[in-house]
């Protein structure tokens, strides 16, 4: 019998594994994973990664193995206007540093990531198992019994949902969400550009939803433009020309030339929270958990300060001789992370509501709030604080880069 199953072997579920069986090698864990073996290798995006989930990779010994392939954030620039605008006066500009020489977040490629995780797994001695998904599971007085849809069984004493926004095994739990749609896709797209980008990540904030640019090695940038629903279908399946033409009028002109690199996707946005992240034998991380509109950059981020939060509470109970299934263990996990997740979404949710509309008053209201924060530098420190995750006292070890 298994100690720990995680379902998902994506970056939350390869952390999960890896926090766990790091602090605590006597205990048998083990990740199933959907997808057959090798589709990572195929993932062309990129994410933001904070100041505290790098903290928590170094301990893991996987942040030396992605630093070559990271782009540190120097500074992070935000403007407020719309596509036809010749000039986007800048609101708002955070420097790049919650400490001296560290940035508050680097960019990351998902491939060099997955890679890094999925090496310290094979350190340890952590089995992932490809092409196979939970069909049902059953919960006991001692162990959970997952199917799987190779028709065999798994018994765990704790079952990990880390399997996506739209969870099966959440679903199969019976925990409820409380999600909508925004009617907006994200296109996602690696560009590459004529003068280089000195680190710099821009905001602009456009009638349609944010257009976010953000820096990569070299003279690339990796992108998250927001449109409607329809617009953003448009787009991913026009030719070339038309893509890139309507890019450069919202990327602008000040990095010269662009140039797509690699295909283009559209992933339809929205807000999904559960309910519950924990029942008897069962937790929810990740996306599983929580999925919000990526206008902060911050649901990966979420996701690795669940598995800092899970880890830790697993580790101790384990320690104290405790059941790491149980309830009441399982509860510490969802008080320290279910407020700060409601927390963010609600956050986005109204960020996204506010700047993705061309209403005037709307416009001229926000645009004198960014103005205050700007003239204001201790509000300017807190909040890039807040955004890279080094505010919090009394926070899961993992985020401070200690040892559990």
């Amino acid at each position: 019998m298994l100690d720990m199953l995680i379902v998902g072997g994506g970056y939350v579920g390869l952390s999960a594994a890896v926090a766990v069986k790091q602090a605590a090698p006597h205990l048998a864990v083990e990740v199933i994973e959907a997808a057959p073996e090798g589709v990572w290798e195929k993932d062309e995006r990129a994410s933001a990664v904070i100041a505290a989930a790098s903290r928590m990779l170094d301990v893991f010994g996987a942040w030396q193995e992605i630093l070559p392939d990271a782009q540190q954030i120097n500074r992070m620039v935000v403007t407020d206007s719309r596509t036809s605008d010749p000039v986007r006066p800048v609101f708002l500009t955070f420097d790049g540093d919650v400490e001296d020489g560290k940035p508050f977040a680097h960019m990351i490629p998902n491939v060099s990531m997955v890679r890094a995780l999925r090496n310290a797994c094979a350190r340890l001695g952590i089995t992932i198992r490809h092409g196979v998904s939970g069909t049902g599971f059953v919960t006991g007085n001692t162990a959970t019994t997952l199917s799987l849809s190779d028709g065999s069984t798994v018994e765990t004493r704790l079952l990990v949902a880390c399997d996506g926004v739209r969870s099966k095994l959440r679903d199969m739990a019976g925990i409820k969400t409380v999600s909508w749609k925004y009617d907006q896709s994200g296109i996602v797209a690696t560009v590459e550009h004529e003068r280089p980008h000195e680190g710099v990540a821009e905001e602009h904030f456009l009638p349609s939803g944010p257009f976010a640019i953000l820096p990569l090695t070299g003279n690339r940038s990796s992108l998250v433009w927001t449109e409607r629903t329809a617009d953003a279908e448009r787009l991913v399946t026009s030719d070339d020309l038309v893509f890139e033409e309507e890019l450069q009028r919202r990327f602008g002109h000040k990095l010269g030339e662009l140039r797509v690199l690699g295909c283009r996707k559209a992933f339809p946005l929205g807000l999904t929270l559960s309910r519950s992240f924990v029942a008897q034998r069962f937790a929810l991380a990740g996306d599983a958990a929580h999925g919000i509109h990526p206008i902060s950059g911050q649901g990966l981020n979420l996701g690795f300060k669940d598995v800092a939060a899970l880890a830790e509470t697993v580790v101790e109970a384990d320690r104290l001789g405790l059941d790491i299934g149980s309830l009441n263990v399982l509860e510490r996990y969802q008080s320290w992370r279910r407020f700060d997740t409601f927390r963010m979404g609600v956050t986005t949710d109204v960020l996204n509501r506010l700047f993705s509309n061309d209403i005037g008053p709307i416009r001229i209201a926000r645009d004198l709030g960014l103005g205050i924060v700007e003239r204001l530098p201790g509000l300017k420190s807190y909040f890039i604080r807040e955004a890279a995750g080094t505010s919090e006292k009394g926070g899961p070890r993992l985020l401070a880069g200690q040892a559990i």
